[in-house]
């Protein structure tokens, strides 16, 4: 049964396609109109195995806010849709990712309750040409609220850049990790009998 969602979401201010193959190989076609973040959501895809496409068209000409959260809305909602009643997933995922002085660590459980733990020090300023530092945190926020608890941890570095690519490519590896299914598990992964 495929595992696969495909989504749109348009308001006054972002007009968003994506759709996501839980059980791919990594490939994507990614345009948001922001390089950066374009850059990282590429990272996710690549390490987490999902083949996934994003077109985003925002009020950039503001800032990059509204893309950014409601490409993480979206994108929650469609790992909710692809999952289904999640029945023989492993659930919980994790992953520690260096990336040059950067040491990250991401932790999932796609238990239904949404939370988000972010301990990540970016301070203030963009990085790249056009991506706030405080869109990765919003952005992760979005995410969660589709019933996920994400807790995403920088264990060592100070180059943004580097901590910002270890945690996509940590919480990308944690998601994989988390959706795949495990040929052993009979049913819901938790003995209420039921992921909400």
């Amino acid at each position: 049964m495929a595992r696969t969602s495909t989504l749109n979401r348009e308001t006054t201010e972002t007009n968003i396609k994506l759709a996501i193959d839980l059980d791919g190989v990594g490939e994507y076609q990614i345009k948001t109109g922001i390089g950066f973040f374009d850059h990282m959501l590429s990272h996710l895809a690549y390490h987490g195995l999902l083949d996934l496409k994003i077109e985003a068209y925002g009020d950039l000409q503001v800032d990059a806010h509204h893309t950014v959260e409601d490409i993480g809305i979206l994108l929650g909602e469609a790992f909710k849709e692809a999952l289904g009643n999640k029945k023989g997933i492993n659930r919980y995922g994790s992953a520690i990712v260096p990336m040059d002085d950067a040491l990250v660590l991401a932790a999932v459980d796609f238990s239904g309750r949404s939370f988000l733990s972010f301990e990540v020090p970016l301070g203030e300023g963009k990085v790249g040409a056009d991506f706030d530092l405080e869109l990765a945190e919003e952005f992760f926020l979005a995410l969660s609220r589709a019933g996920i608890n994400i807790h995403l941890r920088s264990l060592a570095g100070k180059n943004r850049h580097h901590l910002l690519e270890a945690t996509f490519k940590a919480f990308g590896r944690a998601v994989r990790e988390a959706v795949t299914i495990d040929p052993r598990r009979v049913g819901i992964p938790s003995t209420k009998g039921i992921l909400i």
